[in-house]
């Protein structure tokens, strides 16, 4: 069950937290995974490592996604070693929690850039190969707050809500060329995006939360596999929510 042998998969922001799960449990899979950094060779590096150790296949790819001329040389030279590109994770991510008031122009720009115009980017880049074949999977790391709203990320909620607008309209897109398009969106997680979290605000989350503990990120990382394999292939613009019950 979810054999992805022969598949090249590329996961943005693979280095660490959810892209690093993410990476190790696609080779697990079988999948020879292309491991995306922006700047933190020495952690893309280590989940390469991870991954050789276990038997797995993967390399490190430096682009930045926010960069479309990066996102398109790498991609195209992705292509010339591999001859094609079967599954893209658009996971790269950042967030700047500010209250509204508090929220500069940059803050703005910097976090679209990242969250939703490198998912166009990387899209775009990897649709043209997969519909050649007839066969894609692209899974939108999104989050539990563009559903549920939550003070303090306003901007963050708003680009990870605008990744589930690009997931359903890419799903009509290309359903038709064997491409399916999901998004998966996590709750609280065990990443350093939360590791700074107070003691009392870590204990109000998982207090919202039925299960009544914080995710790890092999369990998004699970949801991923499952959406990448063939498995999945009667699923497409959908959302799958990896939150515990904060949001149903």
């Amino acid at each position: 069950m979810f054999d992805l042998a022969g598949k090249i998969a590329i996961v943005t922001g693979g280095s660490r937290g959810i892209g690093r799960a993410t990476s190790i449990a696609l080779a697990q899979a079988g999948a020879l995974v292309l491991v995306n950094y922006r700047s933190n060779e020495d952690a893309a590096r280590e989940t390469v490592r991870l991954i050789e150790d276990a038997g797995g296949k993967a390399e490190f790819v430096a682009f930045d996604v926010a960069d479309p001329d990066s996102v398109d040389r790498s991609i195209k030279e992705a292509l010339a070693r591999h001859g094609q590109i079967d599954i893209l994770v658009n996971n790269a991510g950042i967030s700047i929690d500010q209250l509204l008031l508090r929220v500069s122009a940059k803050d703005l720009e910097m976090t679209w850039a990242t969250n939703v115009n490198g998912a166009v980017y990387c899209a775009k880049a990897c649709i043209r190969p997969m519909m050649k074949k007839r066969w894609g999977r692209i899974i939108n790391l999104s989050s539990v707050v563009a559903e549920s709203g939550n003070a303090g990320q306003a901007v963050y909620s708003a680009s990870k809500a605008a990744l589930l607008g690009l997931t359903r309209s890419l799903a009509r897109e290309y359903a038709s060329r064997g491409i399916t398009v999901n998004a998966v969106a996590p709750g609280f997680i065990e990443t350093d995006m939360t590791a700074d979290l107070p003691p009392a605000a870590m204990q109000g989350i998982v207090d919202q939360t039925p299960l009544g503990r914080i995710g790890r990120p092999e369990e998004v990382a699970a949801a991923v596999v499952f959406l990448a394999s063939e498995e999945a292939g009667y699923i497409t613009g959908q959302v799958v929510r990896v939150n515990g019950g904060m949001h149903v």
